[in-house]
């Protein structure tokens, strides 16, 4: 009986791993695996919502390249890239040495810094829109102390900024946390070796704390540049649908939402802008990833 049992046991093996793996593999096949493919496939069509389409080459791809909105949208997204990741690389990591410390109440400051996190993009851009609208209370305070009214939400540039600033609020939490998980790894023995030296504050963040976490800032650097290139909800919250005045404020994310969706919706078209924003976001991450590779040597 034992040797049946055995025998079972090395026939089911094969089989066995799949299946505990298949729930995983059947939700990676159904959302990210089938649509991967699917806007690749579309890319090549003149697909639309209600239309299979037909198959037109590169076709889209050359459409792109004389679409004034595409090149608005490919300006802001890298824009938002320049803006936004050497400030959430930076400004994370002077928090995290801010909050490292063990003093009474730093449990209460970091779970303020962190909050941002947790809230809904939704609430948080409803909420900076109340403040910096034109009768908001951030104007109210400036036309109150004689400044004047300034259009954050109006003027084109402004508007932008002001998303910018958004997104780096939002994300200094998160990567608050990955910070102060390379910091608790970095050797006291080195800070102490530092100050014995002489070395000021100043001089052992340059010497010791930026080298010991150099990794850790590519990985924020590379995180930080797909999210900002495909950035969608903090500029379509504060510029709405039309994308700000006469659309200047439009990213590519919200280009592939106002081409592919609707009864008339070009999905071919849209898949294209999606694999160039594909594209860019992985030459970015290789970069980042090629630059800390090149630091270590």
């Amino acid at each position: 009986m034992a040797s049946s049992t055995v025998s079972r046991v090395r026939r089911q093996l094969p089989t066995s791993p799949w299946l505990f793996a298949a729930p995983g593999l059947l939700i990676i096949g159904a959302f990210i695996l089938y649509p991967f493919v699917s806007t690749l496939v579309n890319a090549f069509t003149d697909r639309r919502t209600l239309i299979p389409g037909e198959f037109v080459g590169l076709a889209n791809f050359r459409e792109l390249l004389h679409d004034d909105m595409f090149w608005i949208g490919l300006r802001n997204s890298s824009l938002y890239v320049l803006g936004v990741v050497p400030a959430l690389v930076i400004l994370p990591l002077l928090l995290a040495l801010l909050v490292q410390k063990n003093i009474p109440g730093i449990t209460f400051f970091r779970s303020a810094f962190y909050t941002p996190v947790v809230a809904s993009i939704v609430v948080v851009g409803l909420i900076w829109v109340w403040l910096l609208d034109e009768r908001g209370l951030i104007n109210s305070l400036l036309e109150a102390v004689g400044v004047g009214r300034i259009g954050f939400l109006s003027d084109q540039w402004l508007l932008l900024l002001s998303a910018m600033a958004v997104t780096v609020w939002k994300g200094l939490g998160y990567y608050m946390i990955i910070y102060l998980a390379a910091l608790a790894n970095v050797p006291r023995e080195l800070h102490e070796a530092a100050a014995v030296d002489g070395a000021g504050a100043i001089r052992r963040f340059v010497t010791v704390t930026v080298p010991a976490v150099r990794s850790t800032m590519a990985l924020v650097g590379a995180l930080s540049s797909v999210a900002a290139f495909k950035v969608f909800s903090e500029v379509y919250l504060m510029a709405g649908p039309s994308g700000g005045p006469a659309g200047e404020d439009t990213t590519l994310v919200m280009l592939v939402q106002r081409t592919g969706t609707g009864l008339t919706g070009r999905v071919g078209y849209a898949s294209a802008i999606s694999v160039v924003v594909f594209v860019v976001t992985v030459a970015l991450m290789l970069l980042v990833l090629r630059a800390d590779r090149r630091g270590e040597t």
